[in-house]
């Protein structure tokens, strides 16, 4: 069964903290061990894994990325928003979390974020939990 993950950004460019949602997914999934996969079913947003406890590091990734791949008037997508397309590929759209006592591992920093690069917008991310056999 795939559920869905809900999240509205709020600015063009932003990490949006998950691992709520994710933790509460695997907890109703009643799984003890297995795997979580996380999709993001958008071209111009991305998933990763990453510092959660100091909120710079986000700024420090967006403004990196930013200036890696600015909006520029050389891309020729007549939306105008190549440069996000680009983010997608480069953080990527999904990630996979191993899941061990019924909650998802990660490490005493990490948290999960949804990257939106392109916003505001509604967006979904497709969660798959499967259990060890």
């Amino acid at each position: 069964m795939i559920r869905y993950i809900e999240v509205k950004s709020r600015t063009r460019s932003e990490f949006i903290d998950i691992t709520d949602e994710v933790r509460e997914l695997v907890r109703k999934a009643n799984v003890n061990n297995g795997v979580c996969h996380l999709f993001v079913l958008h071209t111009t947003a991305g998933i990763t894994v990453n510092e959660g406890a100091d909120p710079a590091v986000q700024r420090d990734m967006i403004t990196f990325l930013n200036k890696l791949v600015p909006t520029d008037h050389y891309f020729t997508h007549s939306e105008g928003n190549s440069d996000a397309h680009i983010k997608s590929s480069m953080v990527g759209t999904s990630q996979t979390l191993l899941i061990e006592g019924g909650k998802p591992v990660l490490g005493t920093w990490q948290s999960v974020y949804f990257c939106e690069f392109d916003g505001p917008r509604q967006r979904r991310i497709a969660v798959k939990i499967t259990a060890d056999e």
